[in-house]
């Protein structure tokens, strides 16, 4: 049987991962709420999201990237019975975040620590985390993958540097882990080819957490140009959106080493630095 992996939620993270497991031989069917107005990665089929349950036949693995709603998870909503009768279906992946572990004032957490959550928006993740590990039994896993502050092409500080609008903000102590797309993408076929069965907590976090103005200096010096100057965090902060005073209440450092050990596999880009350095050449074609 072909294996056939079902994307729900084709964003940017949701491409990388259809292209990466295109490329890896499977078949990749992915959900969009209007098929009609969104285009995939060539070799990629769309599926309208109210249909999905009608794919779930057919799929031997299921990557989730929604986030979910006031109402809870968006898919298990649609379709929990078919997602639990799926004949074939033998490996559930679900994208969350670190955010779940909450503020730990600098500290590290890591695969075993207990979640904390501390927002609404956090604490939906962790109920949404249980729901789908609960979809897991003798011939399926679920892998929950919390997933670090994510940057690759099109989203990184060099976008942010050309529009004009990197802030470098400084607030000692404060660092935030990250993730280059590519690595959770090549993480997320390691996460399906390593699953033997029962539930995984995974992190995909690379191995130097750093604070935001240090990657910012670093992109800057790489395109050749003076970096912004330093904000101190007390003034930075008068202008911040709820959801930017939230990113920035909390203070954590995210370690992956039960992860990388458990998909045999070290991350592609260790740090911010070999990340950018990539998307720079990509770019330019060096």
């Amino acid at each position: 049987m072909t294996a056939t992996l079902l994307i729900a939620g084709l964003g940017y993270t949701g491409r990388a991962v259809a292209t990466a497991a295109r490329d890896a031989g499977f078949a990749v069917l992915a959900t969009a709420r209007d098929p009609a107005g969104r285009s995939a990665p060539g070799g990629v089929a769309l599926v309208p999201f109210a249909e999905a349950a009608a794919a779930l036949p057919d799929a031997t693995h299921l990557l989730v990237t929604a986030a979910p709603g006031e109402a809870g998870d968006p898919l298990l909503a649609l379709c929990a019975d078919a997602i639990a009768a799926a004949p074939a279906l033998r490996w559930i992946g679900y994208f969350s975040t670190t955010g779940v572990y909450g503020d730990r004032q600098g500290g590290s957490v890591d695969e075993t620590t207990p979640p904390a959550p501390g927002s609404p928006r956090t604490l939906r993740r962790v109920e949404a985390e249980q729901n789908w590990a609960a979809m897991a039994n003798d011939h399926r896993a679920v892998d929950v993958i919390r997933l670090a502050g994510i940057y690759g092409p099109g989203r990184s500080a060099f976008d942010d540097l050309r529009a004009g609008t990197a802030r470098r903000i400084d607030r000692p102590g404060q660092k935030f882990s990250r993730i280059h797309v590519d690595d959770i993408a090549g993480g997320t076929l390691a996460s399906i080819a390593t699953a033997t069965g029962g539930v995984r907590i995974l992190n995909f976090a690379d191995d130097e957490p750093a604070p935001s103005a240090d990657v910012i200096a670093h992109a800057a010096s790489l395109l050749g140009i003076a970096p912004p100057p330093l904000i101190p965090f007390d003034e930075a902060r008068r202008g911040m959106s709820p959801m930017a005073l939230s990113f920035w209440s909390e203070n954590r450092i995210v370690r992956s080493e039960g992860t990388r050990a458990a998909l045999r596999r070290p991350w592609r880009f260790p740090s911010y630095r070999e990340g950018l350095e990539a998307i720079l050449a990509a770019e330019t074609g060096a």
